[in-house]
């Protein structure tokens, strides 16, 4: 097998292996795939991997059996699944992951399953983005930083998932200017309605536009919201307006959610 030379440079450190030497992960996950669009072009710009229980049972279900001992399995397996039920779904754009910083000793050590699953499934690397698992709680900025550059040095794509709450704020940003910042949701509810949200909106576009860095809206529900945010800039909007995780299976964007 041969991996990215970059993965292959480092030695994994004793958590490390032994995490890889400890129990697999002792509950069945699958994924759902929720399409991100984008609105200039009228197109699915990528997918993002949710995860499920193997009946479609919700992410809080699964996430709820996660455990400092299960952690790092059960972020291996969930970078595996996620590739393996794309490239069997025929994506054929990106597809964002999310992972857990938390599970992660040495980046070049961590990623070796990614590299080999991409591989094993012909799914290529350029097109996958690696985001940071919403409500995974970040103590060691510096730590999460050095996973981004060096996923970075993989050729994998980043995003900085939540921005506006908890750790993804502008000290992050500072330090690190990955490919995509997706706005917190919190954010985007009623946005067409707040004036404060508005303008921290219209703050972060213009930071992001200065940095070279897309922005992306998530958790649209109305059409009120997606007009004032391509308004405003934004290209790139996920959420159940255009349409909601499809389970196992390639979500259609609703033709009304265009226009």
């Amino acid at each position: 097998m041969n991996l990215h030379p970059l993965a292959q440079s480092n030695t994994p450190s004793p958590a490390c292996q032994k995490c890889k030497e400890g129990q697999q992960l002792d509950f069945d996950i699958a994924f759902a795939y929720q399409p991100i669009v984008d609105l200039r072009s009228r197109t699915i710009y990528a997918h993002e991997a949710l995860v499920r229980g193997p009946n479609g049972e919700s992410a809080f279900s699964v996430l709820s059996k996660v455990t400092d001992e299960n952690r790092y399995s059960f972020d291996q397996a969930c970078r595996v699944e996620a590739i393996r039920g794309a490239a069997e779904l025929g994506l054929q754009e990106y597809l964002s992951i999310n992972f857990l910083p938390n599970a992660v000793y040495q980046p070049a050590a961590c990623i070796r399953s990614t590299f080999e699953a991409a591989q094993r499934y012909q799914f290529p690397i350029e097109r996958i983005i690696f985001e940071v698992t919403e409500g995974e709680r970040v103590d060691d900025r510096p730590h999460l930083v050095n996973i981004f550059r060096e996923y970075s040095r993989f050729g994998f794509r980043t995003a900085i998932d939540d921005f506006g709450a908890g750790y993804a704020g502008l000290n992050l940003l500072s330090e690190y200017q990955p490919d995509i910042v997706k706005i917190d949701m919190d954010l985007i509810r009623d946005i067409d309605t707040s004036k404060p949200k508005q303008v921290i909106v219209h703050g972060i576009v213009a930071i992001c536009a200065g940095l070279n860095v897309r922005v992306l809206a998530e958790g649209i529900e109305t059409k009120a919201e997606r007009d004032f945010l391509r308004a405003a800039g934004i290209e790139l909007m996920q959420g159940y307006l255009f349409c909601k995780p499809a389970f196992r299976a390639i979500g259609v964007i609703d033709p009304d959610a265009w226009d």
